[in-house]
């Protein structure tokens, strides 16, 4: 360790996670406030696109289905879905706690940075450089598990249970704080599994984890993977979850990728030689 290091007292760190906490409690409040400056424009263009038959999703998927006939129809021009309002105070909120959201999602790669640079100074040198790599590919995971579940996972889901009719004498009207739990909740969920990877590399480092694994149980992956994609996609056609399945497979095989191999058995004979 380096001198800074043991000249650091109980209070010191103390005084460092003080003002770690303030520094980032300040930009998630700038954030925030810009958020709610800008979200009527956010929330008309971006959270509630998944609502209109213009979303990018679906225009891509009219595509592919147009050219195979054997696909769901997704050129369903006269597609949208109304949200309601049954709460006096939740459009307000709604507002509120959006811009918050959008702040953290913002600012995630600067917390992680204020958490890197309270932690670094205890990491030895090569614990240093591996570490960095870590909070550098998490945080690209992270978005781009967003991403999926902002364009692929929370749409398919939601065009589904929004046009799914139990009975033709119910009228379909989704309320605005379900519509946003189901959204944020989607969203966030995946950017949280897409760091799979980087948690199979982490137990690989510990020695806890090793490829054996992922090789051993893959057929039960498949089989619990495709019943995740079912619950998040609950559609009864296989495209819909094939959209959802291969991307978690991937994670799976790219989890796989990132740990270590199996340490090579050492026969019985050596073992009873050794000892």
């Amino acid at each position: 360790m380096s001198e800074k290091q043991v000249e650091m007292s109980f209070w010191d760190h103390l005084e460092a996670l003080r003002w770690t906490l303030v520094r980032s409690i300040i930009a998630l409040v700038v954030f925030t406030i810009g958020g709610f400056m800008v979200m009527k424009y956010l929330f008309d263009t971006v959270i509630m696109a998944p609502c209109h038959a213009d979303f990018v999703l679906y225009r891509f998927l009219c595509k592919v289905t147009t050219a195979v006939p054997l696909l769901p129809d997704f050129c369903d021009p006269s597609y949208n879905v109304d949200i309601i309002n049954i709460k006096l105070a939740s459009q307000f909120f709604t507002h509120i706690s959006m811009s918050f959201y959008l702040a953290v999602l913002l600012t995630f790669p600067y917390l992680m940075y204020e958490v890197w640079k309270f932690i670094s100074p205890a990491l030895y040198e090569y614990e240093k450089k591996d570490v960095r790599w870590v909070f550098f590919f998490g945080t690209i995971m992270f978005f781009i598990g967003c991403a999926v579940g902002y364009y692929l996972v929370f749409p398919m889901t939601f065009r589904f249970l929004a046009t799914y009719q139990l009975s033709e004498s119910i009228t379909e009207q989704v309320s605005l704080d379900s519509y946003v739990s189901n959204f944020l909740m989607l969203i966030f969920v995946m950017g949280v599994v897409f760091e799979m990877p980087l948690l199979s590399w982490l137990l690989s480092k510990l020695g806890v984890l090793n490829r054996s694994f992922f090789n051993k149980y893959r057929r039960h992956a498949i089989v619990g993977l495709l019943a995740a994609a079912a619950l998040i996609t609950p559609s009864s056609d296989p495209f819909t979850l094939a959209c959802v399945f291969f991307p978690l497979y991937g994670l799976y095989e790219l989890s796989a990728f990132f740990v270590k191999k199996a340490p090579p058995e050492i026969p019985e004979t050596q073992e009873l030689a050794k000892t």
